[in-house]
């Protein structure tokens, strides 16, 4: 069964090992959206600083300074094995330990989360991947959401502190499932976050995670919430400027 995956007791047989050349910097900004992949290529970055290979093709790190800081970039894929297995590549090119993820996530309380952005707190493991990074259980802990949500009250960002719902399947995302994870303290539903934060802490990575809303399931009938996705959706290049603020932060702790 998916349950029993996990395996600690032999070796694994390939090993992400990192490169003699690999290069350093104090964190990594990774997002989901294209759109704001070219808005930082054009107005933030300084120039690519590796490449990250896969069958879809290549995905390039970008290397962006700031306060004296160096931060790479990169657009990830959805979905939890590729965005794992992403990191898992960047660690081998970067010298790196720290990874801010953001991108957006159907909301699952209109209540508590229209116009904040969501900080999970622990991740409802309904995908695959997490399981072969830890022992199985329900959830898996989000062990930074403090520092996140300290970052956000310092800042004046709304924000909302709640478990996450990450799923493999959002067209399985049914009606008592939903009502099932709402009642747990789910505020979000998103494809990555268990897996990412599985990895991160068996790989000793610090994983700062944080969602804006994108369509919500917490009505009548599902709401796209897509007329506005440039201004407040999650291809909003201010939530970049959120992220990078969020790397200064927490490389300088």
């Amino acid at each position: 069964m998916i349950t029993d995956t996990f395996d600690n007791s032999s070796p694994a047989i390939i090993n992400p090992v990192v490169k003699p050349d690999a290069v350093g910097v104090d964190a990594c900004i990774i997002t989901f959206s294209y759109e704001i992949e070219q808005q930082v290529a054009q107005r933030y970055a300084s120039g690519e600083i590796a490449s990250l290979w896969c069958a879809t093709g290549r995905t390039p790190v970008y290397l962006i300074e700031k306060n004296g800081k160096r931060f790479a970039f990169y657009k990830t894929y959805v979905g939890a094995p590729i965005t794992t297995g992403l990191i898992e590549d960047a660690t081998m090119e970067l010298k790196c330990a720290k990874f801010i993820l953001f991108g957006g996530a159907g909301c699952l309380d209109k209540a508590i989360a229209h116009g904040r952005v969501m900080v999970p707190t622990e991740a409802y493991r309904d995908e695959g991947t997490s399981y072969h990074y830890a022992p199985a259980s329900d959830y898996i802990t989000v062990p930074n959401a403090h520092v996140v949500a300290a970052f956000m009250r310092r800042n004046g960002i709304p924000y909302v502190l709640g478990k996450t719902w990450t799923t493999d399947s959002f067209y399985r995302e049914t009606q008592n499932n939903f009502e099932k994870r709402k009642a747990e303290g789910c505020i979000s539903v998103e494809m990555e976050c268990a897996g990412v934060q599985a990895m991160c802490a068996f790989r000793g990575l610090a994983l700062y995670a944080f969602f804006t809303g994108g369509d919500l399931l917490d009505a009548p009938e599902w709401d796209e919430r897509g007329k506005n996705y440039r201004t407040g959706g999650q291809h909003d290049v201010g939530h970049f400027d959120i992220a990078l603020a969020l790397a200064d932060f927490v490389t300088g702790r």
